[in-house]
């Protein structure tokens, strides 16, 4: 396997894990309104992830960002819960692990936090990553949690870690 570094974000990481994100919903067909596509704090992930309990990583390949992936306590959830968000990687790393690499670094964080659920949201068309979810241990839930304002996000999972 590739040298993959996973790192936390760093500001001068904006542009670049923003076009990581929008360049994955792209080719997956769902760049539209009520995903992070369009979400405003897509171009300034490192002011979100200063909110306190929240994290996000960054994997970088041969120096350059292919993806990102953290937790945020997004209002509304259940006492307990955060949510897994952001997890893109570029077409160019995928299957060489990294997504669950990053998604594996977010869950213990959220341990570490003192979190005992972590919840996500997602659409049908991201068929490889709902895959990922469940091998990770993720369960369909028939309802949203929380306020995450991603309502083109139809489906939602839950872990208890």
């Amino acid at each position: 396997m590739e040298n993959i570094v996973i790192r936390e974000l760093l500001k001068a990481d904006n542009p670049f894990i923003a076009k990581v994100i929008r360049t994955a919903l792209e080719e997956f067909g769902v760049a539209r309104p009520g995903t992070v596509y369009t979400d405003p704090t897509t171009d300034d992930l490192f002011q979100l992830f200063t909110q306190e309990n929240s994290r996000y990583f960054i994997a970088e390949l041969k120096g350059s960002i292919v993806g990102g992936c953290g937790i945020f306590p997004t209002k509304g959830l259940p006492e307990g819960t955060v949510e897994l968000v952001k997890l893109y990687v570029n077409a160019s790393a995928r299957n060489l692990g990294v997504g669950r690499i990053l998604m594996e670094k977010s869950i213990q964080s959220a341990k570490e936090l003192g979190y005992h659920a972590v919840y996500l949201e997602t659409m049908p068309e991201l068929g490889k990553a709902i895959t990922l979810y469940e091998r990770l241990g993720f369960q369909k839930l028939d309802h949203p949690l929380g306020e995450s304002g991603h309502y083109a996000c139809d489906l939602w999972m839950i872990k208890h870690v």
